[in-house]
């Protein structure tokens, strides 16, 4: 037994040296990561700009204090803002990930990687642009997406076997992590500060799930990764000012996250950091759905037609899902919001069901008070399909599957409809890109002028080449003046 009187340091966490060891030595020699990389950021930032159509999404941006803009802050892409890099980070976290229309990433545990870009992005335009003032040499892209792949890679490989959901914790406890990594190493941080930044940042704790789970759903789960990626940020910076680390923040005895959070389980990094997670993220294309949904909602789609004409027969829908689908999104009786809805499985196969399509309108009050989607809803069965939660789980599968079926009152019933693999999963991946490049051009004409959008989309289908694109002149591009 450890003893818990002396005040003796110990040597940092293995979590902590590892992650890094990575982010200040690690280089990145996958090719595919790169292009996958250049996808990634792309979609992000469309998905940001078609957040700023919803009023509860522009609500929450600007400066934390009214009027209160640096000069030469960070560009916040789609407004006139200005911000400093924390709250800019904030911002641009919010409106990546305010829609559930982002990449994702499924093990024990989930996530959305990219909600790291917030930080990554509004650091790097802010660093620049004190560079540029002071004649230092600029950050090109390619440095950029280096640092989105590694945040991608600790938050993905740190769920791949950590389920911080098993003990009630959120998800975006890793992208704090994540962010507090690279950023630190943006700023310019050696190992040491690294590791010091990264203590603090499992010292914060994690926050409850509550906000995502029937009875409190709510709002709180749009904003919680762009509370998540500015908190890396200003441990970031903190960290630059030499201040101080917990060497031993998950594995004191008593105190340290482990005990106390973790219910005793040790988090581990189960392999080799490399980039693993970036070459086989999923992408959400068709609809902004919960990613656990996704397939169930592509099989609904299939049954659209057959089913559009007999509504009123509808005797029993059955959806076979995975055991993660069944924890998150399995949700009965009224829905408050468009938060409440978007993770409900039986509200977003309804909606399908009904209508062929599924849009992030179709979460708002008006559609939701359609009748027949809770006459629907009311006749739904979900269960666990143990294969498919295998199959979730197999590191050579990770399907994502769900299966739909269609009974009616005259004892007829529809095929049973079974997808394995969303449109966005690597084995579906040469599918996807002319889908995923279609819903970014979009998503950006929700916000940005016609001249801005013949500038960016020769980069973003890679007849123009953005590696060695100054960054500040990317976000040029997307910047409302």
């Amino acid at each position: 037994m450890a003893d818990l009187r002396s005040a003796k340091r110990p040597a940092p966490d293995t979590v902590l040296t590892a992650i890094a060891d990575y982010v200040a030595d690690q280089p990145i020699i996958s090719d595919e990561a790169y292009q996958t990389a250049k996808y990634c950021l792309f979609d992000s930032l469309g998905c940001a700009l078609l957040a700023l159509q919803y009023p509860a999404c522009r609500k929450l941006l600007g400066p934390i204090v009214p009027g209160a803009s640096p000069p030469q802050g960070a560009r916040i892409p789609g407004t006139q803002y200005e911000l400093d890099p924390v709250q800019g980070a904030f911002n641009l976290g919010v409106m990546i990930r305010w829609l559930d229309y982002n990449d994702t990433w499924l093990a024990a545990e989930w996530g959305h990687p990219s909600d790291n870009m917030g930080g990554i992005l509004t650091l790097a335009d802010y660093l620049n642009r004190q560079r540029k003032a002071q004649n230092s040499s600029a950050i090109k892209l390619v440095d950029v997406l280096t640092a989105i792949i590694k945040a991608y890679e600790i938050q993905g490989v740190l769920a791949l076997e950590n389920s911080f959901n098993g003990v009630g914790l959120d998800h975006v406890i890793l992208v704090r992590v994540a962010t507090t990594a690279v950023a630190t190493a943006m700023l310019g941080g050696n190992k040491q500060q690294i590791i010091n930044a990264l203590s603090n940042a499992w010292l914060d704790g994690g926050a409850l799930r509550t906000y995502r789970h029937a009875p409190n759903t709510g709002s709180r789960k749009s904003w919680a990764a762009g509370d998540a990626t500015s908190r890396g940020v200003r441990l970031a910076l903190m960290a630059l000012t030499d201040e101080m680390g917990y060497p031993s923040a998950l594995t004191a005895p008593h105190w340290g996250f482990n005990d106390v959070l973790f219910a005793g389980n040790h988090v581990s990094i189960p392999q080799s950091l490399s980039s693993y997670v970036m070459d086989n993220i999923l992408f959400k294309i068709a609809f902004p759905a919960e990613f656990h949904a996704q397939t169930a909602v592509e099989a609904a789609l299939v049954l659209h037609k057959q089913l559009k004409d007999r509504l009123a027969e509808v005797d029993k829908v059955m959806i076979d899902t995975q055991q993660a689908g069944m924890r998150i999104i399995d949700k009965t009786g009224p829905l408050q919001n468009p938060a409440d809805r978007d993770h409900c499985l039986q509200y977003m196969v309804a909606i399908a069901l009904i209508f062929g399509r599924l849009t992030a309108d179709d979460y708002e009050d008006d559609i939701a008070r359609e009748p027949r989607i809770d006459q629907l809803r009311n006749k739904m069965q979900v269960q666990e399909n143990i294969q498919y939660s295998r199959d979730y789980l197999d590191p050579k599968q990770r399907s994502i599957a769900n299966a739909v079926q269609v009974f009616f009152s005259d004892g007829s019933q529809t095929e049973r409809i079974e997808v394995k693999y969303p449109v966005g999963h690597r084995t579906r991946r040469a599918e996807a890109i002319p889908l995923l490049l279609s819903k970014f051009e979009k998503n950006i004409s929700t916000t940005l002028t016609a001249q801005q959008i013949d500038t960016i989309m020769p980069y973003a289908i890679g007849d123009k080449e953005i590696d060695q694109l100054d960054i500040n002149d990317f976000m040029d591009m997307f910047w409302k003046t």
